[in-house]
Formats: C-alpha cells, sequence, structure tokens
C-alpha cells in the first residue's frame, strides 16, 4: 500500500485541519463493499454507509473524521488541500479524511459506488462554506479542534502516525486561526 498525504491551512470558512489528508492507494485490492465495510469496521471506523459517489458541492464535517474507500468504478474529488487539489482514486483506494477538510467529487465513472465510514461511529455534519456565518464557522472550529485523533487507521489498523506526529496548532501556524477563536469567545 502506497500512502500520500496532503497538508491543509485555514481558507476563508474552511477550517481545514492540521492534520494531513491520507489516500492509501489500493489499500483493499478488488474493493467490494463487504470487504471494506469490515476492514473499516475492524479498525474502528463504522457507522458505514454505500453510495453511488459523494456529494457534488463542497463541504465538511466539523464533528467526525471520514474514510472513503473505491468499491466500484472510479471517482474525482476536488479537496481543499494544498489549494484545492483534484485527486482521483480508484477501486481499493482509500482517503482518510480530517474532520474541516472541504470536499466534493467532480467527476466518476457511470458505475462509481463508495463507501464510507467514521471513527467509533460518530455521527457527522454536513457544513457549507457559503452558508456559515462568523459565530457558526467559529463554533465548528472549536469542534474540529476538540475531536480526537482515531485509536486506528481504517485500512491499517494500526495508529494514525501521520497525525499523532503533526504540528500542534501552534507549531503548525495555525497559532492565529486559534488565537481568533479564543479572542471571539
Amino acid at each position: 500500500m502506497k500512502t500520500e498525504a496532503y497538508s491543509s491551512r485555514p481558507e476563508g470558512r474552511i477550517p481545514n485541519s492540521r492534520f494531513p489528508l491520507l489516500v492509501h492507494r489500493d489499500a483493499i485490492p478488488g474493493g467490494r463493499v463487504d470487504v471494506i465495510k469490515t476492514r473499516f469496521r475492524e479498525n474502528g471506523w463504522s457507522n458505514n454507509w454505500e453510495y453511488p459517489g459523494i456529494y457534488r458541492y463542497a463541504h465538511f464535517h466539523s464533528t467526525s473524521h471520514e474514510c472513503l474507500g473505491c468499491a466500484q468504478g472510479w471517482i474525482e474529488f476536488s479537496l481543499s488541500v494544498e489549494g484545492w487539489t483534484r485527486v482521483k482514486l480508484d477501486i481499493g483506494d482509500v482517503i482518510v479524511m480530517p474532520a474541516g477538510v472541504s470536499h466534493e467529487m467532480v467527476d466518476c465513472s457511470e458505475d462509481v459506488l463508495m463507501v464510507g465510514g467514521y471513527p467509533d461511529g460518530r455521527d457527522w455534519d454536513n457544513i457549507q462554506e457559503k452558508f456559515l456565518t462568523e459565530e457558526m464557522f467559529r463554533q465548528a472550529a472549536k469542534r474540529i479542534m476538540m475531536l480526537p485523533i482515531p485509536t486506528r487507521d481504517p485500512v491499517a489498523g494500526e495508529a494514525l502516525q501521520q497525525w499523532l506526529d503533526a504540528p500542534s496548532s501552534v507549531e503548525g501556524g495555525w497559532n492565529d486561526f486559534r488565537d481568533g477563536l479564543d479572542a471571539s469567545s
């Protein structure tokens, strides 16, 4: 399994994350919904769903991190990492997405089928930057900062070392962002 990591910083009213977004290539060879769901659940990522793609509008979650596995076809995402990067997933690829990272489906095969999961079966919300007031943004950002790091990677089952090794908000240059949130409290 090859893993790609993408970094992000706050952008407008998209909080993004100090944790890198991870793309595990060929993580679950052959895909298959039941195999992906089983792997996610074995590693503590439940509240699973399957759907032909994801939303076609940019959105992020403030109540949970998310993993997305491609079970069939292919999908192309636009992600609020490294200046709105496009990433294509094929069968067996998995994204591990930190809360706060905006994402949307921009293209897909006609037969695409995605499987999602959330650490510890958390419930997720759906936030679109264009509908956020400043106060709603601050509340979402605070929820994100309070989320725990998941115990295990949804694919490998090991500690999410890239997240454990991520700089603190101060070391990573997030201090202005965090100070702005604290000042508004």
